[in-house]
């Protein structure tokens, strides 16, 4: 029965009900007695309790549909309202569901267009910055060198300042350049540039330890890279706003897959909204099925959790 039919029936119990308390042996005095007032308000009461209840059980799938309306998050997938009801109310459910279906598609799609060009666009700015900027500081290196070995002493001292400054230049391109694109991730493989980038964010303030578990599964290329740029924007972020003295990164072998977690012993979280970079995690977690977890870690901190599905013959 249609949601029509459904409110219009309900409606018409209701007015039958008054119709015959109208007609019924019940009458009303003038002036009106206290036990005619009793029952006229009594059967009142009856009628807008019963069409109350009534409403609310035809209506709750709808407040179920807009609940679901309101916490739909296109980068959080899996999450459907049930399809219950009659008629109309199945057909929107059913409706919505398939409308979340295909916009969950369309933002896969769409994201791994836009990963694609930044990675494409990452590979040029960091091949430029090798080839062409790198290049050029290096010759000024050696012009300043072959320059230092004719000046006389004092200007000498300057000159080697000069080359240090360069030197230290050259080596903030270059290490800029790995982080826009991992050559140790192609050339040898996700272990060792998880290994480069344990080393590149350890310091006197912030202790990285790295775990990697023995017999993990097979990955293809978009999952390796995938893993690497979560790990990496996990390292990062723990870096700049965590506060934190040390973060462990884990690889590790699932039932299911693999597994990624970056944990700190930070700040934490803090109701913070979250940023960029988080839904650019998200949003690279699409492009392999994987689940992204975010939130306090079990000593406190924060944890980043990446389950990665893997299929059963590369398990």
């Amino acid at each position: 029965m249609s949601l029509f039919w459904r409110i219009f029936l309900l409606n018409a119990v209701v007015l039958m009900v008054a119709t015959m308390l109208l007609l019924g042996p019940v009458t009303v005095s003038s002036p009106v007695l206290p036990a005619e007032a009793a029952v006229v308000v009594a059967g009142l009461v009856a009628m807008l309790v019963a069409n109350a209840v009534l409403l609310r059980v035809g209506l709750a799938p709808l407040r179920r549909l807009s609940r679901a309306m309101a916490a739909a998050d296109l980068l959080r997938p899996g999450s459907r309202p049930a399809a219950t009801g009659h008629g109309e109310i199945t057909e929107l459910i059913t409706a919505f569901n398939t409308m979340l279906d295909r916009l969950e598609s369309e933002q896969a799609a769409g994201s791994a267009r836009v990963l694609s060009g930044q990675e494409a666009e990452r590979q040029r700015v960091a091949q430029e910055l090798h080839d062409e900027v790198g290049q050029t500081l290096t010759a000024v290196l050696l012009q300043l060198k072959h320059v230092s070995e004719l000046a006389p002493g004092p200007l000498r001292e300057e000159l080697h300042q000069v080359r240090e400054t360069t030197r230290g230049s050259l080596e903030e391109i270059r290490r800029i350049a790995r982080r826009l694109r991992p050559g140790v991730l192609e050339e040898l493989g996700l272990h060792s540039a998880l290994r480069a980038l344990t080393a590149e964010f350890t310091s006197p303030a912030l202790a990285v330890a790295l775990r990697l578990d023995p017999g993990l599964p097979a990955l293809d290329e978009q999952t390796e890279l995938v893993l690497y740029r979560v790990a990496q924007e996990g390292l990062t972020n723990t870096a700049r706003h965590a506060g934190a003295g040390r973060v462990d990164l884990r690889l590790e072998r699932t039932d299911g897959g693999a597994r990624l977690t970056v944990r700190d012993d930070g700040k934490g979280l803090g109701g913070a909204p979250e940023g960029a970079g988080i839904r650019g995690m998200r949003e690279r977690a699409l492009l392999v099925s994987a689940r992204l977890t975010l939130g306090p870690g079990p000593g406190g901190g924060t944890e980043v959790r990446l389950d990665v599905p893997v299929s059963e013959e590369d398990r």
